[in-house]
């Protein structure tokens, strides 16, 4: 056994609502319908948590679990190559190829149940109880149910108990769904599928219910993770329905389903309430979710034609609750990544972080600032445990399975689940987009590239590609590889045009499938007759990093939808860059006007707060910036700025060493730190350190 002694006082719940957001919860929890989670909250700490990019689930919960980012954990996206690469699979658990925190207690003698996670099939060989995400899935009739599928459940003598306490959709009275649907007598079921899919979820999330409490009453556990779907699903499937009613959404489904994803919640509420009774008061309870999900007018009113499309209806922040033995009571925490889950599980054990971990512990939730001791990797440490040897890791019946409910659920689509080839380009993509969301765009862009070779009608890899050629200077190849993009936007478009004709012209005349093909081939014709302003967006980036910032203005100003945020957000960059800061703080006050919680506007606003000679409020807005999202450097760096101006020099010092932390490449912050220690903190060493490595960093 490994030289480290948890604590053996401390027993701890990790629940996971997937998509969970404060901006659905405090209407309700201020109405006083979410009576668990309010009571969470007051006898805990609460904040928001960032999400990372790209926010898909199962690549975000191992993360969670890890306290890694999905290069070192090998979880990319929905599915991958078999290993002979002849056909596709869907990610399982065995594609994780580092520790989770669970592994981790395993060795060390702890009993740890682990129900529903994702991804987390087949079931580890824990010492304690592992249910794995296909647990949930019931098929077939009522009377005859599809049985448990093999490895769902470790130990497996307990397969069979648990599978009495599953339920099944056709199980659900009208009692248990006129909460969400009070007019479900109304509905005709033979056209309108909604409410079974209503049905379907919620006995999804009664199952994992179910399973949860039976384990928490009859097993023994130091560590219990409980991970349900069901939030996520019912916002994909009902959250457009969700008052006010928008544009397009028929008065009939808005009637019936508008009150369904506000039901959700408080459905989870009573689920948290019966999860927080069994485990106690003693017990350390931590809540969270992935991502958020907007509900608001920030909600799509469409979604992209691409794999993985339903996450263009996440929010960058989700809910984080931590409350227990030692937590502080009824305060708000800032700054927590889904990286910093698994580091403060491992602090509150008393046990050490792994220097290989991406995330921090969340010591401002603690009463008691706690030691933090560091172990190069829990990879290292031999010891049982709990997961399965390399040559246990394929399961051809379990990967069949889940490539069927991915392409049912819509994130994986049908040719995607046939094709390796495209498998292989969307793995490239996610993980390329990792890359850049941790300041990597010179190992993003070989697998841009590749990926863009493959697919060069795919227009969000030519986009991200010129995305990552302009970071890295290389302007000419950046603006070659947005010709190709537009060049095979437009590519797609005619194929799909031709293709449309002629499935009209096979088609007899009348009826809602010719409606339905006229319908898309207009859609197909505007955009042929427009050019999006995703181009036109990149287009003024190149401008902008060109020096030409008039030039940017112009191309920005002059879109139709001028007035969105994200080209509002650009418009104030632009401004700052032509030295125009009393625009460009109206543009990035724009911004949050439509969306208080954007990280690069409060930035914005801080540089251009400095840049008039404010450091007082280019301070304030550059803490606001971190509140929302901590690892941002570009934050960091001008809070670093605003305080040397203030005079706050060790404080300023602290803002660029995490600047720095961050993103190693910024060549100024080297500088300014370098200038920082040699005039005014007495650290020459540090000084010639900082100014030997400004030598070596790229040219900004």
């Amino acid at each position: 056994m490994p030289p480290f002694s948890p604590d053996p006082n401390r027993k701890v719940l990790l629940i996971g609502w997937d998509a969970a957001d404060w901006k659905t919860t405090t209407p309700l929890m201020d109405a006083g319908l979410m009576p668990s989670l309010q009571g969470l909250v007051e006898r805990g700490v609460m904040g928001n948590i960032a999400t990372l990019d790209p926010p898909l689930s199962p690549m975000l919960w191992t993360s969670i679990a890890t306290g890694k980012t999905a290069d070192k954990h090998g979880v990319l996206g929905f599915t991958q190559p078999n290993a002979d690469g002849t056909s596709v699979r869907p990610v399982l658990g065995t594609s994780r190829r580092t520790k989770a925190v669970w592994n981790i207690l395993n060795q060390l003698g702890l009993r740890s149940n682990v129900v529903g996670w994702w991804p987390s099939h087949p079931a580890e060989p824990l010492n304690g109880v592992s249910v794995s995400n296909f647990f949930h899935k019931v098929k077939g009739p009522v009377f005859d149910p599809s049985p448990v599928p093999p490895g769902t459940v470790h130990p497996p003598e307990l397969a069979e108990t648990l599978a009495a306490l599953r339920v099944h959709g056709h199980e659900l009275t009208g009692n248990h769904l006129l909460p969400f649907v009070p007019s479900a007598a109304e509905v005709d079921v033979s056209t309108d599928h909604n409410l079974a899919a209503v049905a379907t979820t919620l006995a999804e999330a009664a199952t994992i219910h179910s399973a949860a409490t039976f384990l928490m009453e009859e097993s023994e556990w130091d560590f219990m993770a409980v991970y349900l779907d069901s939030i996520d699903h019912f916002g994909h499937g009902f959250m457009k329905f969700r008052p006010p009613q928008r544009p397009g959404v028929p008065d009939q489904l808005y009637a019936h389903y508008h009150g369904v994803v506000d039901a959700a919640y408080r459905f989870h509420d009573m689920m948290l309430g019966r999860l927080l009774e069994l485990a106690g008061p003693d017990t350390t309870i931590l809540l969270l979710s992935d991502h958020g999900f907007h509900s608001d007018h920030l909600r799509p009113l469409s979604l992209p034609d691409e794999p993985a499309g339903p996450a263009h209806e996440h929010r960058d922040f989700g809910v984080f609750v931590l409350a227990g033995p030692g937590i502080k009571h009824d305060e708000r925490v800032y700054g927590v990544s889904l990286l910093d889950v698994a580091p403060t599980l491992l602090t509150l054990y008393g046990l050490p972080v792994g220097r290989d971990m991406d995330g921090a512990p969340v010591v401002s939730a603690f009463e008691t600032l706690p030691e933090i001791a560091f172990i190069d990797s829990w990879d290292d440490i031999v010891g049982d445990d709990g997961r399965y040897a390399d040559e246990d890791r394929s399961s051809p019946w379990a990967e069949q399975e889940a490539m069927a409910q991915l392409v049912e659920l819509g994130y994986v689509d049908a040719e995607q689940a046939k094709n390796v080839g495209k498998s292989v380009r969307e793995s490239q993509f996610y993980l390329a987009r990792v890359h850049l969301h941790r300041g990597r765009p010179d190992e993003a862009v070989p697998l841009l590239e590749e990926a863009f070779a493959g697919d060069p009608e795919a227009e969000r890899y030519g986009l991200r590609l010129v995305d990552a050629l302009r970071q890295l200077g290389r302007l000419d190849d950046a603006r070659s590889a947005l010709d190709r993009t537009a060049a095979g936007r437009l590519s797609r478009l005619k194929r799909q045009r031709t293709e449309l004709v002629a499935q009209i012209a096979a088609r007899q005349a009348g009826g809602r499938d010719a409606a339905r093909l006229e319908q898309r081939l207009a859609k197909v014709d505007r955009r042929l007759a427009h050019e999006p302003s995703g181009l036109a967006f990149h287009r003024a980036m190149l401008c902008m990093a060109a020096g030409d910032p008039d030039g940017a203005i112009e191309l920005l100003a002059g879109q139709e939808d001028a007035a969105r945020p994200a080209l509002q957000l650009r418009l104030g960059e632009a401004f700052l860059a032509d030295h125009r800061y009393d625009e460009a703080e109206r543009a990035f006050r724009a911004v949050l006007a439509v969306d208080p919680e954007s990280a690069p506007a409060h930035r914005g606003l801080s540089l251009a707060h400095l840049r008039r000679g404010n450091p007082e409020a280019a301070a304030a807005a550059a803490l606001d910036a971190l509140a929302l999202q901590y690892h941002y450097p570009a934050a960091h760096f001008h809070l670093g700025e605003a305080l040397i101006a203030l005079g706050e020099y060790e404080r300023a010092a602290q803002a660029l060493e995490v600047a720095l932390t961050q993103n190693p490449g910024i060549r100024r912050a080297h500088m300014l730190l370098a200038d920082l220690y040699r005039l005014h903190l007495d650290d020459v060493p540090r000084a010639t350190e900082l100014t030997r490595a400004a030598a070596q960093a790229p040219p900004q």
